[in-house]
């Protein structure tokens, strides 16, 4: 991969981790922030189940501010861009959609393939 392109994805990659920084702040401090009590069981319920919904989604990216970091460090060690399983490279356009994915499309669908057989699907 071209240099420009690596810094590109370098770029993309950290500003994509400042955001998700930002937003796991702000839950945090709506969560802290917030007094709010309720008369009715049903509202609570509501604002709780909204609550619940908001965590399971800053817990999955969480997980993806890990593979962030994973691929920031692949871009420096000079291993960004390979597929994991073959060893060739991945397309621009699979990085772009998927900037944190190690492998090409092949060797992921593949994988994906056989974890439906293991299931049974």
């Amino acid at each position: 991969m071209e240099p420009g392109q690596l810094a590109d994805f370098r770029t993309l990659l950290r500003e994509r981790r400042r955001d998700l920084l930002d937003e796991a702040d702000r839950t945090v401090g709506g969560m802290v922030d917030s007094k709010e009590t309720f008369a009715d069981p049903t509202d609570r319920a509501t604002m709780e189940s909204s609550r619940n919904a908001m965590l399971r989604i800053r817990d999955r990216e969480r997980k993806l501010l890990s593979k962030i970091d994973e691929a920031l460090v692949r871009i420096e060690d000079g291993t960004y861009g390979m597929c994991e399983e073959c060893g060739e490279p991945i397309s621009v356009e699979r990085l772009l959609a998927r900037p944190v994915t190690t492998m090409c499309r092949d060797c992921k669908s593949d994988q994906e393939n056989s974890e439906r057989r293991k299931k049974g699907w």
